[in-house]
């Protein structure tokens, strides 16, 4: 039996999709903007009560560790641009992107970003995977749609790791 691209990408979101449900089922709205280190990045309230990211355009040496609250954000921003992108939609610009706050207002918007995905990929043909991406590296040959879906795979697996290790050490600090 043969898989195809497509369908084997899918079931590698899927997969991570469920690492990530098992923390996001867990998180508590105290454990988005704890700060495990006094350098970290989170997110804010502007003048306007919306939440912005801490942000530098020239990443900083130390990096500062994320909260989760920073992470979900950077979830939400890289992943609705790369839906942009494949929707051939305007990109939003990432300081539009705002977060949803603690609890389940995050987690409601990651699900939306999931459900959108999964129909944009439930589209996807042969054809359509060996497209030159448009995102993140515009104009490469060598970078097709098909990367970028294992891209995106890879971005979220890493930052769900992220995740989950933050909020195992605030559990463990509470216990």
């Amino acid at each position: 039996m043969s898989t195809s691209r497509r369908d084997l990408l899918r079931w590698q979101f899927e997969l991570t999709w469920s690492l990530f449900d098992y923390h996001l089922q867990r998180l508590a709205p105290v454990h988005f903007r704890w700060e495990p280190v006094a350098h970290c990045w989170t997110v804010r309230p502007d003048a306007a009560g919306r939440w912005v990211p801490d942000w530098a355009d020239t990443e900083p040496d130390p990096v500062p560790v994320p909260t989760i609250a920073w992470l979900t954000w950077h979830i939400g921003w890289w992943w609705g641009v790369t839906l942009d992108h494949l929707q051939g939609r305007p990109p939003r610009e990432r300081t539009t992107v705002h977060w949803p706050g603690d609890g389940t207002a995050t987690i409601a918007w990651l699900g939306d970003l999931r459900t959108e995905w999964l129909d944009v990929l439930g589209r996807l043909t042969d054809a359509d995977l060996d497209e030159i991406a448009p995102f993140p590296w515009p104009h490469d040959p060598e970078h097709t749609v098909a990367h970028l879906l294992a891209w995106v795979n890879a971005e979220l697996m890493k930052n769900v790791a992220e995740i989950g290790q933050l909020r195992l050490l605030h559990q463990a600090g509470a216990a």
